[in-house]
């Protein structure tokens, strides 16, 4: 089937088309991306990370350990906290 246009397209429409596309895409882009990021946090960190996102020592976080203050997992010599828990006790901790 073939459609027959009376106008001519022009190389500024060809263009603003473009851009309108891009446009487009670049919106479901940031869509798709803001879903992903959110699942793409993981559940459990380790030791190393969740020091850094706290900004405590290495004692601090065997004290949260020792004290069952946050869940973890110890898998192949590495411990793992969960986020979850880590984000409820320093929410806690700033009321």
């Amino acid at each position: 089937m073939m459609i027959v246009m009376d106008e001519n397209i022009t190389k500024e429409d060809l263009r603003q088309f473009g851009l309108l596309m891009l446009d487009k895409m670049q919106q479901i882009f940031v869509q798709l991306n803001y879903s992903k990021n959110e699942s793409l946090e993981p559940e459990w960190l380790k030791s190393k990370p969740v020091r850094k996102l706290l900004d405590i020592s290495a004692g601090s976080v065997q004290n949260l350990r020792t004290t069952q203050k946050v869940r973890f997992k110890k898998v192949l010599g590495s411990y793992y906290y969960n986020r979850k828990d880590l984000e409820k006790l320093f929410a806690d901790e700033k009321r």
